[in-house]
């Protein structure tokens, strides 16, 4: 199902079916019913509670689905996308770089070969939860860079705290999925990192998330052949730039698995409901990627989207 918050009403989940939202603690059934509004801390163990009971969120929406329009008056409303609040706002943000061709690409525009550490465990920095932004907000353009970059990826939302999680375990422990753009300034970037403890004030003005969260069971249909390394998703991702389609690439790409990521992640250390794990930049998914001068950097007024199979479209406009 897809999950959404309102800006109006920021302590609420709503399920959004067509083009209604219906309120999600009024509807659960049985002993799951929630009677109060919950925060991520609180909500998402639910989803992955009725996960690992035969599948309840699929249930609960077939329900949903099937209850007479009188009854559920009280508890839809259309869906108001102007209100769209981030689908959680994360405890922490952890994000990765999991897709191979992007690595490749970005180092060989700065006349690097690839590296064989990469591949011997996945590597993330940690960014600033305090500057996420939803679907539709404005990205503020910082003053002291002249080469803005978006980046398209996808994160999973953890829900379940868990510490030294196995691989085969981890995919248990996701909430759901959602779109995330990793704003980035490379001119920054580049000094940061000639310093080499990794980016820093060239990523944390700015990272957009949305527009739902998406429980893995509606991605269900889009699953790849178990390999023993987590779960994988066919999932077509898009970027386009003022209506100009820039990037085209897969979710499936991803050289690491979120399986493999939240295991790494949560060596040593504990992982916690609402924290954010990202993938990484697809393939394409970054101007930084092409060579010098194919697409012009970011500037005021320039409007990003990224689509994703499933997952819905995540748009921002720079000012």
């Amino acid at each position: 199902m897809k999950l959404l918050r309102l800006k109006s009403e920021p302590r609420f989940y709503y399920i959004l079916i067509g083009e209604e939202i219906f309120d999600f603690a009024v509807t659960v059934p049985g002993d799951l019913r929630l009677t109060m509004p919950l925060d991520a801390n609180e909500f998402l163990p639910i989803i992955c509670q009725m996960r690992k009971r035969g599948n309840l969120l699929e249930r609960h929406q077939k329900r949903l689905e099937k209850i007479g329009p009188e009854e559920l008056r009280p508890f839809r409303r259309p869906f108001p996308p102007e209100d769209l609040d981030l689908p959680v706002h994360p405890t922490s943000f952890r994000d990765f770089y999991a897709f191979e061709a992007h690595v490749r690409n970005a180092r060989r525009n700065r006349g690097l070969d690839m590296i064989p550490e990469w591949y011997e465990a996945p590597a993330f920095y940690f960014s600033n939860t305090a500057c996420m932004l939803p679907h539709g907000a404005a990205v503020p353009k910082p003053v002291e860079t002249e080469e803005l970059d978006f980046e398209l990826e996808v994160a999973a939302v953890i829900g379940m705290a868990g510490c030294n999680i196995p691989v085969e375990e981890a995919d248990n422990y996701i909430a759901g999925f959602t779109i995330l753009n990793d704003w980035s300034a490379r001119d920054i970037q580049r000094r940061e990192m000639k310093v080499g403890l990794g980016p820093a004030k060239s990523k944390d003005f700015a990272t957009s998330l949305g527009p739902y969260l998406v429980t893995p069971d509606e991605l269900e249909p889009r699953a790849l052949p178990e390999s023993g390394r987590g779960r994988r998703y066919d999932l077509t991702m898009k970027a386009f730039v003022n209506g100009q389609q820039i990037s085209h690439g897969n979710l499936k790409e991803m050289h690491w698995t979120f399986a493999e990521l939240i295991a790494h992640a949560s060596r040593n250390t504990t992982l916690l409901p609402g924290d954010l794990i990202g993938s990484g930049t697809v393939g394409t998914g970054s101007l930084v990627e092409f060579p010098s001068g194919t697409y012009p950097w970011l500037r005021p007024g320039d409007v990003v989207r990224l689509e994703v199979d499933l997952l819905g479209t995540l748009e921002n406009q720079v000012v």
